[in-house]
């Protein structure tokens, strides 16, 4: 009898390509490593604006760090991560959250709750979160149990892209191009539920449409899941962020938020509408659950930065923040210039150009990432900026002095 062929397992690529993804991505970080701007090694004498290589001795100011407020290096949230260590006496309960939580960790939830005007399911990451909490969304579990079509904003982070294949199982997934409401509701018109994933504040640059997101939602009963990481604390009277400062929590929207960037500390969070939606995914949200959870220092330094939140000191170090984007706005403006947000990106082009500028840059004492295809689209690549409270106006300005003077040579 004629032997069956070989099934074919190269795969459709509805959502997911490797093979073409790292063929057009992989030769623009190789160069970067070959630079040495990739797994840099450093001690951190003075955390953000003081990095320094052993090896050679190189210092450097870190210009792409996302400790936006300056409080990963804050005395008090170094000691609130002490604290936790000493009154546990343990790292953390080395068993799954949804069996056993640290009363740390429920204190925690609370305080943050409290904060952010939400109840608070806490996870090791935003990409834990998501991919515990986004397949449920498709399925329809967290509203009637019915499947909702997912459409996918073109730019949204990659942890919630890489879940696409994962939701696709469920329902009908969707990719729109960047903001583009007028898709967004053409599906809300043929679909009777619909969910919408995007970033709140983007981690390129930009933000999401969220005044015609709001009325999608009223009009449609469209659910939004909004990763808002890169607001989270610089935005709102608590630190709540961009989007929950101009959207009330409800039973359509989820946001989550990475602790680990503006707050601070590490870990992340998802901020829901009901407590009904906690016990819900505190049991079948997948690798929320089973990953553990947040170490117990995090937690103690999360409750140090929850307090700093509560006082006058945040506020302090928000108008600092600003005042900085403002003045690098006014020094060097780019696309984003007058956004409020503390993410610049200077665009070269090409990945080597954008490769030559971040090395150039290093060797004179300034560590910028390079961005390339597909983290931007192609022809956008550049260097990605994130503008800090702890950085001083003499420090950016000797960056942008420095950035014009090598763009000059290319």
């Amino acid at each position: 009898m004629p032997q069956n062929s070989p099934p074919d397992i190269t795969g459709p690529h509805r959502h997911r390509n490797n093979a073409s993804m790292l063929r057009a991505a992989d030769p623009a970080w190789q160069r970067a490593a070959d630079a040495g701007l990739i797994g840099v090694h450093v001690d951190t004498p003075d955390a953000n604006n003081r990095l320094v290589v052993r090896e050679t001795g190189h210092e450097f100011v870190n210009m792409c760090s996302v400790g936006y407020l300056g409080l990963n290096h804050h005395p008090a949230i170094i000691e609130g991560a002490i604290d936790a260590l000493r009154e546990a006496q343990a790292t953390w309960l080395v068993v799954s959250t949804t069996r056993i939580r640290h009363n740390l960790l429920v204190r925690m939830e609370e305080e943050l709750g409290d904060l952010f005007g939400a109840h608070i399911l806490p996870g090791t990451s935003c990409t834990a979160l998501t991919a515990g909490i986004l397949p449920l969304v498709a399925s329809g579990h967290l509203t009637d149990g019915q499947p909702r079509v997912m459409v996918f904003d073109r730019y949204c982070h990659f942890c919630m892209a890489y879940v696409k294949p994962v939701c696709a199982e469920e329902t009908l997934v969707l990719t729109c191009d960047h903001n583009d409401l007028d898709y967004l509701e053409k599906i809300c018109r043929q679909y009777p539920r619909v969910a919408y994933v995007a970033d709140g504040a983007y981690s390129m640059g930009g933000a999401a449409a969220l005044a015609g997101l709001r009325d999608l939602q009223e009009r449609y009963g469209l659910f939004l899941y909004i990763d808002d990481s890169h607001s989270l604390s610089i935005l709102g009277e608590n630190g709540e962020g961009f989007v929950r400062s101009q959207l009330e929590m409800n039973d359509l929207t989820v946001i989550v938020a990475s602790l680990g960037k503006g707050f601070g500390t590490g870990g992340g969070v998802a901020m829901l509408g009901s407590r009904t939606m906690f016990e819900f995914l505190h049991r079948h949200a997948g690798p929320v659950g089973w990953s553990q959870n947040m170490s117990l220092p995090l937690v103690g330094a999360s409750l140090a930065s929850a307090a700093i939140h509560r006082s006058p000191e945040l506020g302090e170090l928000q108008r600092r923040l600003r005042e900085n984007i403002d003045h690098f706005d006014r020094t060097f403006p780019t696309a984003f210039a007058g956004n409020g947000l503390p993410v610049r990106r200077i665009t070269v082009g090409e990945p080597d150009d954008a490769v030559r500028l971040s090395e150039e840059l290093f060797k004179r004492g300034f560590y910028s990432s390079a961005v390339f295809f597909p983290i931007v689209p192609r022809g956008e690549a550049g260097l990605r900026i994130m503008l800090r409270a702890d950085l001083t106006t003499e420090l950016i300005d000797d960056f942008t002095g420095n950035v014009r003077d090598v763009l000059s040579t290319f």
